[in-house]
């Protein structure tokens, strides 16, 4: 691993993730672990906090401002600036205000292009808001992502797309995206759920318009944990179609109508979950010193590393990979398509190697920086040759499907 970072960066961040023993978790794209950080952080809220200051807490404690104050804590995280991001309500409503603000912004305006293999909520969002709205103030076209280099865009209001991919795990060229549709007028809505905390993503450096993602996955924000928007400080004037009390310019005035707090903090809409967003905010804390750079190198190695294992496995090497092996163009998961993918998956899971699978056949495994290492890939390469080997996977008990694959 020559030309990274000293390994030992990460290893007192590691230490502090809850696992399971014998467990090797490689599903940190759809959920992260818990961190130690997380538990205690979670006990102070509820013990010393709620417990012993109650209402009194919105005040003692600031719970109030946990979204604009979370948000700084993702900013760096994002390559945003401290003032460029809120951490509240999920990705689908945080896409929905955002689309929604691009509207107002690029008025008149009122084509969203996106991809038609953008992962299917954000697909549904959007065509939500256009039969919200009619064909004459919102058209949806979702179009295959190749398309969009040769698209003109000189009619498009927004453009929506993902920076990785959620099957096959290819990191979109985002700065050089941005830059073409921008040109044209557009701007650029990037879901970063899969990239946030493994990519560089340096928004403000590419001068993104807006993103939006989840704090679940490899921020390990712990489940349906909240999700966040950054808007760049230029297109803050633009107003939340979620107008709720949270946002109001001065909530306790209890005025008849709405005025809109400044900046982000207008995009906030209803009370939120101190208990979620505390959690949240011990998670990034152990993000205080990693830079996005030393995560993405480290990132970069273990995938490397993980495709190199399958291809010198004779019982894997014939697999295909569906990740680009160019370490520039994938994020941080290897997305193998294999027939008999989902019992496979459950075989593996059932040895303590924990995947997931999404369909038709595509077995997806979610590396983290933080957490996994080089031992832990061999030991999974090894389970699943054995498992293709024995063909284990074809027992009936694999075939079983809870509601959630």
């Amino acid at each position: 691993m020559s030309g990274f970072y000293p390994e030992d960066a990460l290893a007192e961040i590691r230490r502090g993730f809850h696992m399971p023993e014998g467990m090797i978790y490689l599903d940190g794209n759809s959920l992260g672990p818990l961190h130690a950080t997380v538990a205690q952080g979670l006990q102070r809220t509820i013990r010393d906090q709620w417990g012993e200051s109650l209402i009194m807490g919105w005040n003692q404690h600031n719970w109030i401002q946990l979204p604009l104050t979370v948000g700084q804590q993702l900013a760096p995280i994002l390559g945003a600036g401290a003032n460029e991001v809120i951490c509240c309500d999920s990705l689908s409503i945080n896409l929905f205000k955002c689309l929604a603000a691009g509207l107002q912004i690029n008025a008149p305006r009122h084509r969203i292009v996106t991809e038609s293999e953008h992962f299917p909520g954000d697909n549904y969002i959007a065509a939500g808001l256009a039969n919200l709205l009619g064909p004459q103030r919102c058209r949806v076209d979702a179009v295959p992502f190749n398309d969009l280099e040769t698209l003109d865009f000189s009619d498009v209001a927004v453009l929506s797309l993902a920076h990785v991919d959620f099957k096959h795990g290819s990191l979109r060229d985002l700065p050089e995206i941005t830059r073409r549709a921008q040109a044209q007028g557009a701007l650029v809505l990037w879901d970063v759920a899969h990239s946030a905390g493994v990519v560089d993503i340096a928004l403000a450096a590419n001068a993104v318009d807006m993103a939006v993602g989840c704090t679940y996955k490899f921020l390990n924000g712990g489940p349906g944990s909240p999700g966040f928007m950054y808007l760049a400080e230029r297109h803050q004037h633009a107003t939340n179609v979620l107008s709720g009390w949270m946002g109001h310019a001065n909530r306790f005035a209890f005025e008849p109508d709405y005025q809109s707090a400044p900046g982000m903090e207008r995009f906030t809409t209803g009370t939120q979950s101190v208990i979620a967003l505390s959690a949240v905010s011990a998670a990034l804390e152990v993000f205080a010193d990693v830079t996005p750079a030393m995560l993405r190198a480290r990132s970069s190695a273990l995938t490397s590393y993980f495709i190199e294992c399958l291809d010198r496995t004779p019982q894997t090497s014939g697999l295909t990979c569906l990740t680009p092996k160019d370490p520039e163009k994938r994020g941080s998961q290897i997305s193998l398509q294999i027939d008999d993918g989902f019992p496979i998956s459950q075989a593996l899971i059932e040895r303590g190697i924990i995947v997931d699978f999404r369909e038709p056949n595509i077995l997806r495994f979610g590396i983290s920086p933080l957490y996994n290492d080089e031992p832990q890939l061999d030991r999974a390469v090894a389970a699943l040759a054995d498992i293709l080997s024995t063909r284990v996977y074809l027992d009936p008990r694999f075939q079983q499907r809870g509601i959630v694959t």
